[in-house]
């Protein structure tokens, strides 16, 4: 049963207790990302997020690894276009020493000096493993491609120069910004009680100050355009973007149902063309990318330098007779398959954790799981007809390609 309360400073706190489960997973989820980020501290978000692990007022770095080994669970964090959080995973019983492990390090960390210059080595060591990973860096340069090199276009990591310049003061300055009661909501599932666990995070959480948000401003300009960055690879890779929807969008589940038409999943109209009956690509998929307030919906595919522009053609082909061509048996499988992705997802309390931070994140109230089902179940052909007629126009596209291509290749493709 869902629980929602909040800490005597008046820090939200989300909760699911799970009798028939053994493990509990504690989330701290802060409300800033890279998006927040000015350019010349790009990466500060991610780099503080690593910093928290490097020892505190009573546990150095190994005590911490040590602890969390000892009790058989996960300390880990990660860092978003819009959010840091940082969580621990445990069995049950051990549910106390693992607040308090958490808490430890989310308040009492010491950022040493020698800490932050070992870091800076080790995260432009993730960034050039992420630039060796083209799959993966080609996302970064669509956000660049669509949302420029501020705001939602910056990556998460950050880039060199803006690492090399980060100071402590630096990152106590973010924490005195964002790490507020503000800006902070705390997210826990599996099996707990949750007047037990108020009561710890009372203890441990209850003297937060209040902190401020990050400034939202206007939502950003979509561009639609086209950039390629040539890069001697085996394969070119791309992505091939519409503007979608924010998070909280009423037409979420359309457009769900949409991106699992078109390519999320093995029977998709996407795997099924360019991969199964053409053999054209390994990798083959759409996605959905959804923020406080706008959105992507694109396509990624991994494909030989000579096929790039057939594949493109084959895309904009699945994209433009989509609104034309939609079934109600292809509405019911999609329908039928988010459905089963919710429900084998309830298995994880990691999964409904971030389900309820998210929640409440974005849409300030919690939907049950029979809630989205009937939301499912109401979407209509007409709806995801008319949505993709209103989405997928020539004006919103934007495409980038990154392997060995040269731009005047692809001259015109929009046209």
């Amino acid at each position: 049963m869902f629980h929602k309360e909040h800490l005597q400073n008046g820090m939200p706190v989300v909760m699911e207790p799970l009798k028939n489960m053994r493990s509990v997973v504690l989330g701290i989820w802060v409300k800033v990302g890279s998006r927040y980020e000015p350019e010349e501290k790009n990466g500060i978000s991610h780099f503080l997020e690593h910093m928290f692990f490097k020892g505190t007022k009573k546990r150095t770095t190994k005590d911490i690894a040590v602890e969390i080994d000892s009790l058989g669970g996960e300390l880990n964090a990660f860092t978003s276009r819009e959010t840091t959080a940082f969580y621990v995973k445990v069995l049950d019983e051990y549910l106390e020493k693992g607040l308090e492990l958490l808490t430890d390090i989310f308040l009492n960390s010491t950022f040493p000096e020698d800490d932050i210059e070992k870091e800076k080595k080790i995260i432009k060591e993730e960034i050039k493993m992420v630039e060796d990973t083209p799959d993966d860096y080609v996302h970064d340069l669509s956000n660049q491609t669509i949302w420029g090199h501020a705001g939602l276009g910056q990556s998460v990591l950050g880039r060199r120069e803006t690492i090399r310049s980060f100071t402590r003061d630096d990152l106590l300055q973010h924490i005195r910004k964002y790490y507020g009661t503000k800006d902070i909501i705390a997210s826990c599932a599996g099996n707990f009680d949750h007047e037990h666990l108020l009561s710890m995070l009372n203890k441990h959480l209850g003297n937060l100050r209040r902190g401020s948000e990050p400034e939202r401003g206007m939502p950003p300009e979509y561009r639609n355009r086209a950039e390629v960055h040539s890069k001697e690879l085996s394969e070119a890779h791309l992505c091939l973007a519409v503007k979608g929807l924010p998070q909280a969008s009423k037409e979420r589940y359309a457009l769900f149902s949409l991106n699992t038409i078109l390519g999320a999943g093995v029977s998709s109209r996407l795997f099924q063309e360019i991969r199964e009956k053409r053999g054209l690509a390994y990798s083959i998929y759409s996605f959905i990318a959804s923020y406080l307030d706008t959105g992507i919906w694109g396509v990624y595919a991994g494909v030989s330098r000579k096929r790039v522009q057939e594949v493109i053609e084959l895309i904009l082909n699945e994209l433009h007779c989509l609104k034309d061509t939609i079934t109600e048996k292809e509405l019911q499988r999609a329908k039928n398959q988010m459905k089963g992705n919710i429900m084998l997802g309830l298995e994880s309390t990691s999964s409904r954790m971030n389900n309820l931070a998210r929640q409440e994140i974005y849409y300030g109230r919690y939907s049950s799981p029979k809630e989205i089902m009937n939301e499912i179940d109401s979407i209509t052909l007409m709806q995801i007809r008319e949505l993709a007629e209103r989405l997928i126009k020539k004006e919103h596209l934007s495409l980038t390609v990154y392997g060995p291509v040269q731009g005047e290749e692809l001259k015109g493709i929009f046209s």
